[in-house]
């Protein structure tokens, strides 16, 4: 699909379609970002859909999809590519008495792409999610700079690569660490926090259709309540999910057994467990 001419309501339609529930800030920012031309940097908790909407955006857009997973030590060579140092010295062994042998291995041929590097050169209209990139380190962050902001990629000894597609670069960071003014100055900023109890109930609903309207609000407003607890980590959304399709299975007719009994669905240890039992379930 063509992003010419798109309004803010058709990007509303397409996610929803795609059953992701947008708000007006998630609309707005995709908007502006496919009106600009410039990348998204989204923050928030983890598990408040923000992969998964650089997901639904190439999909509902009929794009390629390239992920870049950040973690800490992630290096250059991993994000944009490296040389085939075999194919390289296969050449050379063969090629002894050849001019210029050495020369010729520092051709496209003995380079292999990574993510950053496909998306930028593919025939394809694409979709590159930067995923985490508060995991990766500052000098890895840098070298993004160059083609986040000038749509370009310059590799020693290969030269510089210009963007050959109409593509949409998505970040995403759990705030672990500061990102650099400048990483900051290329995108168009959005922070996803918790939902509201109305736009996560719309979502559970968009995700199970067939789950019963008072289950989804009861689990809901726990959750919800959860949230305000001082926990190691706070239930996602995908977590509210799960819970909701979990007592559902279960059975509701004693709820209070099939809420405790999955409890370990959407609570990630004991101490928390223990906690929420004691201040949510037990007081209902």
């Amino acid at each position: 699909m063509q992003v010419e001419n798109i309004t803010i309501k058709d990007i509303d339609k397409l996610l929803l379609s795609a059953e992701y529930v947008p708000n007006t800030e998630i609309s707005t920012t995709l908007y502006l970002s496919l009106l600009l031309g410039k990348p998204m940097l989204i923050e928030g908790p983890p598990g408040v859909g923000k992969t998964e909407l650089a997901k639904v955006v190439a999909k509902t857009f009929e794009r390629d999809f390239f992920r870049i997973q950040c973690y800490e030590g992630i290096t250059f060579e991993q994000i944009v590519g490296e040389w085939n140092y075999q194919k390289q010295l296969l050449h050379l062994e063969a090629a002894k008495n050849e001019l210029n042998s050495e020369e010729k291995i520092f051709d496209e041929e003995y380079f292999i792409r990574r993510p950053l590097l496909n998306a930028f050169l593919n025939d394809n209209d694409s979709v590159l999610l930067i995923d985490e990139i508060d995991k990766a380190d500052e000098e890895v962050e840098s070298f993004l700079l160059q083609a986040l902001g000038e749509q370009e990629i310059t590799i020693n000894d290969l030269g510089t690569f210009q963007l050959k597609n109409n593509l949409i670069v998505i970040l995403t960071s759990n705030s672990q660490r500061s990102l650099l003014d400048e990483t900051k100055d290329r995108c168009l900023f959005l922070y996803i926090p918790y939902p509201t109890v109305e736009r996560e109930i719309e979502i559970v609903k968009s995700k199970i259709p067939e789950a019963d309207d008072e289950t989804v609000s009861t689990v809901v407003k726990l959750v919800h309540s959860i949230r305000n607890l001082n926990l190691m980590k706070k239930p996602s959304v995908r977590g509210t999910v799960d819970w909701v399709r979990s007592v559902s299975n279960l059975g509701t007719r004693d709820l209070d057994k099939s809420l405790k009994d999955s409890i370990g669905v959407v609570i990630k240890t004991e101490s928390d467990k223990k906690r929420v039992i004691k201040d949510i379930l037990d007081k209902r």
